[in-house]
């Protein structure tokens, strides 16, 4: 009786039945279960490293753009990093290489790639960035500020994209585009999908950024962690807690690191601290039987060094990358007080901040060269 009084009905029950059946389908990609990221992190070696940018490079747009790009330079530096057991580097990109040039950058990125793979080194790839300057721009950039420490680091998207939501879709572009070209690529460690969101750079810049930065963040970070899922990243994603907070009680962090603490598929975190305090935060990450990098460390005024954290983050399997590799543009040798209190001259500071190497590949203490190359022995071995 229905089927000849109403033709179009059975039809209709068909098609809704077989859209419920086929919706597990067109889902939107989930974070990992646990299960699966500690699968994967059970493949890995010990990932012990360094954040990279070449010394030639006072930021990520001369790292990246084609007129500066420093392939030879890359080379030599990485191949410094391989001689003492390094396997990991941590490396910002930059939305608006890709918005100049899509297809220049996704090549650079793959010769970048080359050359990292051939000294035996994987890449976590950051793909947005809320330190430091909020004003980037293309082409030249300027000088080192003298003796300021990080005088030339901008951010990703600046102040004028984050804020304006008609480029939001410029952005997504961007993520599915670089995440849709390597999220299968087996150089590629991970995605750390944005560093320090809710960081507003006080006092240095935070008159430049827009007044509801953490607002506009909070409503923004959730849709770069669907869009990389949505490009078909089969590896992990992340982005690092930083601001402290009780990770024992993660439904008590702020809007955006609980958004941090929930998205992710691995847990990552920046410690400058001493031993006793990077130890007691890696604890807490592990009641969450996740596994656990560490993607910013080493500052050695601050009693954050290697041979105090490196035994630890060994014993505990959880990763090291510290910042940064070779004293270059960025002059990050120097203390963040270098802002206050520039070190003219020539003068260098009585301790490096951060860095394991000056600019001729000499370690800046090789002892320091010499414990990470003996902690990382078991890696090498096992290539």
């Amino acid at each position: 009786m229905l089927r000849s009084k109403y033709p179009y009905a059975r039809i209709l029950l068909l098609a809704v039945t077989f859209l419920a059946a086929a919706a597990p389908c067109f889902a939107q990609p989930a974070r990992w279960t646990e299960q699966k990221a500690n699968e994967w992190y059970a493949q890995q070696p010990w990932l012990v490293g360094s954040n990279y940018i070449p010394a030639t490079a006072i930021n990520q747009l001369e790292m990246w753009q084609a007129d500066t790009f420093d392939p030879q330079r890359i080379d030599l530096e990485l191949g410094w990093a391989e001689s003492i057991g390094l396997n990991t580097m941590r490396v910002f990109l930059h939305d608006l290489p890709w918005q100049e040039d899509a297809a220049g950058f996704q090549k650079r990125i793959d010769t970048f790639l080359s050359i990292a793979g051939k000294h035996h080194i994987r890449i976590l790839f950051v793909l947005f960035d809320s330190v430091w300057d909020p004003s980037p721009h293309l082409g030249k950039q300027h000088a080192p500020a003298p003796g300021v420490h990080n005088s030339g680091w901008v951010q990703s998207p600046g102040a004028v994209a984050l804020k304006d939501s008609s480029q939001w879709p410029r952005l997504e572009t961007y993520v599915k585009g670089v995440v849709g070209a390597f999220g299968n690529d087996s150089r590629v460690l991970g995605w750390d999908v944005w560093n320090e969101p809710s960081n507003t750079n006080i006092p240095a810049y935070s008159v430049h950024e827009p007044p509801n930065k953490k607002e506009i963040v909070r409503e923004l970070l959730p849709k770069v962690f669907a869009w990389a899922r949505a490009a078909g990243a089969t590896q992990p994603l992340t982005s690092g807690l930083w601001e402290g907070g009780d990770y024992t009680k993660p439904e008590k962090l702020d809007a955006i690191a609980k958004i941090q603490f929930e998205q992710s598929d691995v847990l990552t975190f920046h410690n400058y601290g001493k031993p006793s305090a990077f130890e007691k935060q890696v604890r807490e990450l592990q009641k969450f039987h996740r596994p656990v990098i560490c993607t910013e460390y080493m500052a050695r005024p601050r009693k954050s060094t290697f041979e105090g954290i490196l035994p630890i983050a060994k014993a505990n399997k959880v990763g090291a990358i510290n910042w940064g590799l070779v004293a270059g543009k960025t002059q990050t040798y120097l203390p963040w007080d270098s802002w206050k209190k520039p070190y003219v001259n020539g003068r260098e500071p009585k301790v490096w901040f951060h860095e394991l190497f000056r600019t001729d590949g000499q370690p800046y203490r090789r002892e320091e060269a010499e414990l990470i190359r003996r902690l990382t022995q078991t890696n090498s071995a096992a290539k």
